[in-house]
């Protein structure tokens, strides 16, 4: 800072105020302070600014799994409200592995992190917890709060389930199947919940909707789970699977095994991933608004940061859309 300043003719106090209270600094001053940062690279030291007492200008997000497109949407809007804030971020992923988020946590508080996002998993309670215990403001994502002294943002994921099979039966499918993950996963129970609400609703039998788990949210388990439906004594006329990539995978069985879509089956997925629209045939999704949950969550944790005790918790609820495209839009089964 102290070369900065002499290179730029300014005192060390102006250059720091271009750097964090750049708006208190006349136009032509911090452009030219600016222009001298660029030349010499100068990067400031974090770390050398909390020890003075500065507040952490990173914020963590821990998700899932950065391989699912929904996943990487959610971070990018975490990311949006941190530049929002001139904050960075870190990405952690593997948040449903209990080992894995305890090692995240004394990551994020060896580097003093400001606070974390915390998307839902097999072990979120846990990871909770160990927040607190650490005292590591955070925000849950993608589920309400398991403690209500923390903000969070989530999606009914029972209406959209409902809104999915709902669909289905009104375009007269009376004999469906459900795709689902994991059963530790409150989504995956959400949206079983909203199909069999949609199911009583049609005055159908709950024998209407067959479920066939899988182990994991994934294309691979998708697949799997398509050929089991092939398998079936009676053929399901449509499918809801519990995200995209299982609707993808199932995608792929039916086409390998030459059935059309949805000619002779309908398939509904769920988070309208980039991929769900540029489909072979283009899926019917349920659209959960991920970019936006995550700019939420990460103003909401910026917010509880700067205003600390006064802070009111905020637990925001957002929700789901159905997108109606090919992979549904058949004649009614005979």
């Amino acid at each position: 800072m102290k070369d900065v300043a002499r290179e730029a003719g300014v005192s060390l106090g102006t250059v720091s105020n271009v750097l964090n209270r750049p708006e208190v600094v006349a136009e032509t001053t911090r452009s030219r302070v600016l222009d001298v940062i660029d030349s010499l690279g100068y990067i400031r030291a974090e770390g050398a600014r909390q020890l003075r007492g500065w507040a952490s200008r990173v914020i963590a997000v821990m998700v899932l799994d950065m391989a699912n497109p929904f996943f990487t949407a959610l971070a990018s809007g975490v990311e949006q409200a941190a530049r929002e804030a001139d904050l960075g971020v870190m990405v952690c992923t593997g948040a449903h592995d209990p080992a894995e988020a305890a090692r995240h946590l004394s990551l994020i508080t060896s580097h003093q992190v400001r606070g974390a996002v915390l998307t839902s998993g097999e072990g979120v309670g846990r990871t909770v917890a160990a927040f607190r215990r650490n005292a590591v403001p955070f925000v849950v994502a993608d589920q309400l709060a398991p403690q209500p002294a923390a903000c969070s943002v989530g999606i009914d994921d029972v209406a959209g389930g409902r809104a999915a099979v709902r669909h289905l039966v009104e375009r007269g499918h009376r004999c469906l199947a459900y795709v689902s993950g994991p059963d530790r996963l409150q989504q995956v129970r959400d949206r079983r919940r909203g199909a069999l609400t949609a199911i009583n609703e049609s005055a159908l039998p709950a024998t209407a909707l067959r479920e066939l788990p899988c182990d994991a949210l994934t294309v691979a388990a998708g697949k799997d789970a398509g050929h089991r439906i092939l398998g079936l004594p009676e053929r399901p006329t449509a499918v809801f699977c519990a995200n995209d990539l299982l609707a993808l995978g199932v995608l792929q069985a039916l086409y390998e095994a030459g059935l059309r879509v949805p000619d002779d089956i309908a398939v509904v997925g769920y988070d309208d991933i980039e991929f769900a629209a540029s489909a072979v045939v283009p899926l019917t999704s349920v659209r959960r608004p991920a970019s936006t949950m995550g700019r939420q969550a990460g103003r909401l944790l910026i917010e509880d940061t700067a205003h600390g005790a006064r802070h009111a918790h905020s637990h925001v609820v957002l929700q789901p859309e159905l997108v109606v495209r090919r992979s549904t839009m058949a004649a009614p089964p005979r």
